[in-house]
């Protein structure tokens, strides 16, 4: 390790600064960090402290300009298997919303022609601010997308939303004794053959072995006449089935569908009074799937200071940064009571 490695981890890794993140970003060399993920002050929607800090400007323009140089020290930093996540918030004027998570978005990739968006990961609030319009619908989500800059990125797609599988397949063993049933009633009322209908009930007899034993999550059975054909189908296809055998068995084989949304509620912190807290869920899922165990996970708008608490409860370095000092005195306190899991040693 070179002295200028050495030096700039010592000021900056599991350490909360005070600062200008553009600026501060600078002393952070290239391709060093394995994850940014932020949320920055959304433009004019709450007072958070700092006159001069982003959010504040009387033009959207003016704020994504301020934003994308952070952004741009950003991209310098990020390795190349690493990811930027932003987390920004829509903003309405004169009735109409600005669409400023969008603009942000395309001027990234207008001005950084080699990053690419790989997704944009929806925050659906499950407890929305209580708001009642007349003529319009409460907001209730928010958009997390993620850049990289290379095809190599990492992604451990298995570790997302780990919880909710292991939860749904509880749920599907509590119920086994129970599977198949309305299967064998359509297959009864269907106008299959007798033929047709023998085969039927001896597959689904040994698919719901399958399910019992473990060797596969679960199933679905389409049967002709009673369930609507598949789109498309080729020769050997499932539509074919249909039409050949009187029904067809689709086995899932257990992975869930990983989909771009995660639903969480809204959070506050007693004795933190930062007005809009990253809930903790949802940077945790996001750290387990796109940062590797012990990389470096910065938030240059780290506010109450979730990211700092979640990387370190997950085994990662920290990196955080905030124009507010009453923001990272909070954040310090708030990371100082985790247990300590990863220390960087020099």
């Amino acid at each position: 390790m070179t002295d200028k490695e050495i030096s700039w981890k010592n000021k900056f890794l599991n350490k909360l600064l005070v600062g200008d993140s553009a600026e501060l970003l600078k002393e952070i060399p290239n391709d060093s960090i394995h994850m940014i993920i932020t949320s920055p002050p959304y433009f004019q929607q709450r007072d958070y402290g700092i006159k001069e800090a982003i959010g504040n400007e009387k033009e959207v323009e003016e704020y994504i300009d301020n934003l994308i140089k952070v952004f741009k020290e950003c991209v310098r930093i990020i390795r190349p298997d690493g990811h930027i996540v932003f987390n920004i918030g829509d903003k309405y004027k004169n009735g109409s919303l600005l669409l400023v998570p969008w603009r942000f978005a395309i001027e990234v990739l207008n001005r950084f022609s080699d990053l690419k968006l790989i997704n944009v990961i929806t925050w659906v609030k499950l407890n929305p601010t209580p708001r009642q319009y007349k003529k319009r619908l409460v907001s209730a989500t928010e958009p997390f997308f993620d850049f990289v800059k290379s095809e190599d990125y990492y992604f451990d797609i298995d570790s997302f939303l780990s919880i909710h599988s292991l939860l749904k397949r509880k749920k599907n063993n509590h119920n086994n004794s129970k599977i198949g049933e309305r299967y064998f009633e359509l297959i009864e009322k269907s106008g299959l053959t007798p033929e047709q209908k023998k085969k039927a009930i001896k597959e689904l007899n040994k698919v719901i072995r399958e399910v019992k034993e473990g060797k596969i999550a679960g199933f679905r059975m389409k049967i002709k006449g009673i369930h609507a054909l598949p789109f498309g189908g080729q020769e050997g296809g499932r539509k074919i089935q249909l039409e050949k055998n009187g029904f067809t068995i689709i086995r899932i084989l257990g992975k869930d569908l990983k989909r771009d949304v995660i639903e969480s509620p809204v959070e506050t912190i007693k004795g933190i009074k930062h007005p809009a807290i990253f809930p903790e869920f949802i940077i945790g899922e996001l750290i387990k799937l796109l940062s590797p165990s012990k990389g470096i996970v910065l938030d240059p708008f780290v506010g109450s200071g979730t990211t700092a608490a979640v990387a370190k409860k997950l085994g990662r370095y920290y990196i955080g940064m905030d124009i507010n000092p009453k923001y990272i005195e909070y954040a310090k306190k708030r990371v100082k009571t985790i247990q300590t899991i990863l220390e960087y040693i020099v």
